[in-house]
Formats: structure tokens, C-alpha cells, sequence
């Protein structure tokens, strides 16, 4: 039976002069980890490694003092499928969940979801399969390795301009992407509508803009976007108010003709649930964002998916914010509406594997084992030392 025999944790800065509507980069931090396993491959054991997403700091402390010593100290049956033959996810996350009090999410979940990554990404490999692959066989359906993906960008910088946000859309319509996202609610609303139609005006058939607020508005703001909004074809307006303020996202949401896309900062299946009862979302128009590595993980991820299919929502309405690789994978085993992308920000922690290129606003991933964090080589060059 498997077991864990080591997990590596580092804290390292991803500092940015960047900003959006409610915070700036400049001090951020990201957790990255090594779990290593006791079953061999080629001479060597497998190891799984994970991060969290960019825009929450960086859990090391909590990976430190109470989930690792709880999963270095489980005995194989705990952490094992019942066969032997691998790990089991659900059973190490129990584990790493175990004396925990339900509630009060925060950076826990961001914590878990760190671990969680790494887990999966060991799993698989130890399966000899692609972590999309792994997904499409557990839930007996047909893996789709082509995955739309968008490219987030357009944060306010210091000198930046409208001049640069054309020149960075451009240099993203140029890869390959055919929607782009930039930042609003950072500036009034005269000079956002300025920003966006700028952009608006450089965009070619079947290209479209979308805009994220980062919660940063109140109803009163959120309204007023929202009704300048409505004469452009965006593709979403993205966080127009606190994310856990359901009851004014559904207002927003009854008054917007726009579709609302939100989730990223909810942290919790809980959160998620409430979002779906209260939040006055549409399951035809609108999108959700939630990102397992900043909410427990892919194993609280499913269970938020079978949550969304009970209340008649398409797991292709969900397009996970972060940008890496394991939402990628997500998209192509579990069948979502696509991912989110960052060509130039937060790296190497987002991206592709090597070789991988955008086409009509889609990527192909390969045949890799595990998530494929080897194959993209800027990150293995962080990720090979920590084990």
C-alpha cells in the first residue's frame, strides 16, 4: 500500500508591480510542495507537487504545522485505496481534514488545496496516466484534451496607459486567444469606459472582451457598471461585488444583460452551495469560477460539481480562475467550459507545458503522466529542487 513518506513545503515571492481593483502584487507570496511517496518508478519515488493560485499569500505555515505531521504519521490503510494499489485522494485529504471544525475556511483552504494538487498529481502518476485521463475513466467518460482558455490580464500599472493595455491585448490576440480579460473598478467608471473601448476597438471577428471588478463595488456602483455596460458585447462582467454577498449578486445579476461570471473567491463546496441557492445566478448565461487550489482541492471540487448537476447547471458553465495546470486538467477529464490563462503574469506557476500553443483560443494538452509540471520547463526548474 502507498504512503506518504515526506512533504516539502517552500514560500517563495511572486511580487508584481500589478494591481486590480482591490489589491497590489507587490508583496505576494505562493506555497509550493513536494509530497513523496514510498512507490518507486524507474529507480526513483513518485512525487507529486502542487501550489496555490496567485491573489492569496502563500499557506506555508498552516502546510507545516498541521497537515503534514498528520499525513507523515498516517499509516498506509489511510491513506491507500481499498485494493492497494494507490493512493486515494478522499482518504488523504480525511486525513489532512481530520480535528478540523467545519467552518472559518480562509487560508485552510488554500492550504488543503496546495497538498490537494500534489496528491493528484502523485496519484496519477502512479497510475501511469494523465491526471485528465485518470478524471475521464472515474467518471466513465471520454477525455477531451482540447480546452478553451481565455487570457487574463490588463491590471493597472503604474505609466501603463491605455497605449499598453493595447499593446498587451494585442500581444494576446496575437498568441493565439480569440477572448482577453482586463481589469475595471480601479478607476472611475469614465475612464474604464475609455479602457474598454480601446480595447473593444482593436478586436476582429469572433474576438471578445471581458471585465472583472474584483468585488471591489458597492450596489450603487455595481448598478451603474452594470447599466454602461450593457451596450458592448462583452463576454462577462466578472466580480461586481463582494463575493459573499449573495443577496446583492442577485440583484446585480436581475438588473445585468450582460452574463455574471464569479466563484474565485469562494472557498469552500459551503460557499459554493450558498452562491447557487441565494446568488440569483443564471444556469444559461452565467459562469462560474471557482478554483480548487484555493478551496480545498480537487476532492472538494467534485463534490461542489455533483452539487452544480443537482441543481441543473452544465459543468461547461464552469471556467476555474487561476491559470494552472491542474484546472486544465480538470477541463479536459471532467468535460468543463474551459480555464483561465495568465501569458505573461504569475510565472512559471501558470501556462502550458512546453510546445503547447493557443489555436482559435484553444490548447491541446499531451500525453503526460501526472499533471505535466516536468514538461514545462521554467516551472520544473523551481519544482525538481524542493524534493
Amino acid at each position: 500500500m502507498p504512503r506518504i513518506t515526506a512533504i516539502h513545503e517552500r514560500t517563495v515571492p511572486i511580487s508584481s508591480d500589478i494591481g486590480n481593483a482591490y489589491i497590489n502584487f507587490s508583496s505576494m507570496t505562493l506555497t509550493v510542495v513536494a509530497v513523496v511517496t514510498d512507490v518507486i518508478r524507474e529507480g526513483k519515488p513518485v512525487i507529486g507537487y502542487g501550489f496555490n493560485s496567485n491573489g492569496r499569500y502563500g499557506p506555508g505555515w498552516l502546510v507545516r504545522d498541521r497537515l503534514v505531521p498528520r499525513l507523515v504519521n498516517a499509516t498506509a490503510a489511510d491513506l491507500s485505496t481499498d485494493d492497494g494499489t494507490n493512493l486515494d485522494p478522499t482518504k488523504v485529504w480525511d486525513t489532512m481534514m481530520s480535528n478540523e471544525k467545519p467552518g472559518g475556511h480562509g487560508e485552510r483552504a488554500v492550504a488543503v488545496g496546495c497538498v490537494d494538487m500534489a496528491v493528484w498529481d502523485a496519484t496519477a502518476k502512479i497510475a501511469g496516466k494523465p491526471l485528465f485521463q485518470l478524471l475521464a475513466d472515474q467518471e466513465g467518460r471520454v477525455a477531451d484534451p482540447s480546452v478553451f482558455v481565455y487570457a487574463a490580464g490588463g491590471y493597472y500599472q503604474p505609466g501603463k496607459g491605455i497605449p499598453g493595455l493595447l499593446d498587451e491585448m494585442r500581444s494576446y490576440l496575437d498568441r493565439g486567444y480569440s477572448v482577453v480579460k482586463m481589469k475595471i473598478a480601479g478607476a472611475p467608471l469614465a475612464e474604464d469606459i475609455e479602457r474598454i473601448e480601446a480595447v473593444l476597438d482593436i478586436l476582429g471577428p469572433g474576438q471578445q472582451l471581458a471585465v472583472d471588478a474584483n468585488g471591489r463595488l458597492n450596489r450603487d456602483e455595481a448598478l451603474a457598471y452594470s447599466a454602461a455596460l450593457a451596450q458592448y458585447p462583452l463576454f462577462w462582467y466578472e466580480e461586481p461585488v463582494d463575493p459573499l454577498d449573495y443577496q446583492l449578486h442577485a440583484e446585480v445579476a436581475a438588473h445585468s444583460t450582460l452574463p455574471i461570471a464569479t466563484g474565485e473567491n469562494l472557498m469552500s463546496f459551503a460557499d459554493a452551495r450558498n452562491l447557487i441557492r441565494h446568488g440569483g445566478l443564471q444556469p444559461e448565461r452565467d459562469w462560474l469560477q471557482f478554483d480548487c487550489a484555493l478551496s480545498y482541492g480537487l476532492v472538494e471540487y467534485r463534490r461542489t460539481l455533483e452539487m452544480l448537476r443537482e441543481n441543473g447547471w452544465s459543468w461547461t458553465r464552469c471556467i476555474p480562475h487561476g491559470g494552472h495546470q491542474l484546472s486544465l486538467n480538470i477541463a479536459a477529464g471532467l468535460g468543463l467550459g474551459g480555464n483561465e490563462s495568465y501569458p505573461d503574469l504569475f510565472q512559471p506557476y501558470g501556462g502550458f507545458p512546453d510546445g503547447v500553443e493557443v489555436i482559435d483560443g484553444h490548447v491541446t494538452l499531451p500525453e503526460l503522466p501526472g499533471i505535466g509540471f516536468e514538461a514545462k520547463s521554467d516551472l520544473w526548474a523551481v519544482l525538481k529542487d524542493l524534493a
